[in-house]
């Protein structure tokens, strides 16, 4: 069993905060089990009668009719017989009608503590915002990190890395011992549940275009692009014109779908946001690889992916660093590849996947070594070895420990 102990405690932290706790991620990443298993398992630890527990799944055909919002208030209001505290535990909410007049309505009800899940950022996280005004509380769910998995499987290491490079965190593609059932499960997943998903919802008459976009996305983790740089791609590779505007709305399709996330480029010493282009990164690899065939492994940009992901599941902002520097007439731009915020901290990170000689590490340094104020500065690297500063106070630290040990930054 997966624990997800990290959501799980910021589930508990929202109890009966007045909040409707919105549970959001990509599909099949263990929403429901955190919500119906974990959290359920919580409350009867706590001493919660079942009867004080109402749970409806929205994607389940049994429960089709709930969909009709007057319905399902009278079914709320039916059960909840006594002062005490209801905890309303609702999957999939996106398909319910007028979920958020719905949402609203219960947190009329005193005595109701609300809690849900949804898969697409557009039905949940902006309209939390725009319509819930500071009564929506959302946790992003990730898939599994490395560190629940290796915690669940132990067994060698770098072989679990592997295996994580390659097939990612989705909970089920760990329940499965066989390579090609792991790879046939994704391929089919990619398919028939996301692309299929997004051609469906937003009612794409090209799905291809879609599916090869995502390729490109998909072979170009770690890169700068730009939906102009896409447009270009189309058209020496495949003699496909195809609109700037088409692009930038199927990357945001897959956005709200939590296939891919953007960071953008900041130039640290202008303290400011620059340019067109960005970088892309997939939430879950084994979904990236499987768009790809699992043909295209290449692993330090796998690790880039992977170290992004991390950093975005402990809550910080991620954004590609530019360090820009003017000498006489001439300006230069070195790139950092993370610039990671939460709260007051923030850390400078490369991902180096080899330092395999000194001129490797001069030059993932050089960019470092431009940035004059205190933060703390990383290097994170592929192969398992112990940690170090050198001599300009830059922390070398092994993949490892930074994905199993949270507090490894600040060592």
């Amino acid at each position: 069993m997966f624990k997800r102990d990290y959501y799980l405690q910021q589930l508990i932290a929202g109890k009966g905060n007045g909040m409707v706790k919105i549970v959001t991620g990509l599909r099949r990443c263990g929403k429901s089990f955190l919500l119906f298993t974990l959290f359920r398992e919580y409350l009867r630890s706590e001493g919660v009668a079942d009867e004080h527990v109402i749970e409806v799944a929205f994607d389940d055909l049994r429960m089709e009719a709930m969909r009709e919002p007057h319905r399902f208030l009278q079914y709320v209001e039916a059960r909840m017989t006594d002062s005490d505290t209801y905890y309303i535990l609702l999957d999939e909410v996106q398909l319910l009608d007028g979920f958020v007049e719905v949402l609203n309505s219960l947190l009329h009800l005193r005595n109701a503590d609300v809690f849900v899940t949804g898969s697409n950022s557009r039905f949940l996280s902006r309209d939390v915002a725009t319509e819930f005004r500071g009564r929506g509380d959302e946790i992003h769910l990730y898939p599994l990190s490395f560190a629940e998995i290796y915690e669940a499987t132990g067994g060698d290491r770098r072989a679990c890395l592997d295996t994580y490079f390659r097939y990612g965190g989705l909970p089920q593609v760990h329940l499965l011992q066989e390579e090609k059932k792991r790879e046939d499960f994704l391929a089919q997943l990619s398919e028939s549940v996301y692309l299929r998903d997004l051609q469906e919802r937003h009612r794409l008459r090209n799905g291809q275009e879609l599916r090869d976009l995502l390729r490109v996305v998909a072979s170009g983790i770690g890169s700068l692009c730009s939906p102009t740089k896409i447009v270009n791609t189309f058209r020496s590779a495949k003699g496909v014109r195809i609109e700037r505007k088409t692009i930038t709305r199927y990357l945001t399709f897959a956005s709200d779908a939590f296939l891919i996330e953007e960071s953008m480029r900041y130039d640290i010493k202008g303290r400011k946001y620059i340019g067109a282009q960005s970088k892309y990164y997939f939430q879950d690899l084994g979904l990236r690889n499987a768009l790809l065939g699992f043909r295209q492994q290449e692993y330090p940009h796998i690790m880039e992916n992977v170290v992004y992901n991390e950093l975005r599941a402990r809550g910080m902002r991620v954004d590609v660093g530019i360090v820009s520097e003017r000498r006489g007439q001439v300006r230069s731009r070195v790139e950092v590849d993370f610039v990671a915020e939460q709260g007051s901290r923030r850390y400078y990170i490369q991902s180096a996947y080899a330092l395999s000689d000194e001129a490797k590490a001069t030059q993932e340094k050089a960019s470092l070594l431009r940035i004059d104020d205190v933060f703390r500065r990383v290097i994170v690297v592929g192969s398992d070895m112990h940690y170090y500063h050198d001599e300009h106070g830059i922390l070398i630290l092994s993949i490892y420990d930074f994905l199993l040990r949270h507090d490894s930054l600040d060592w």
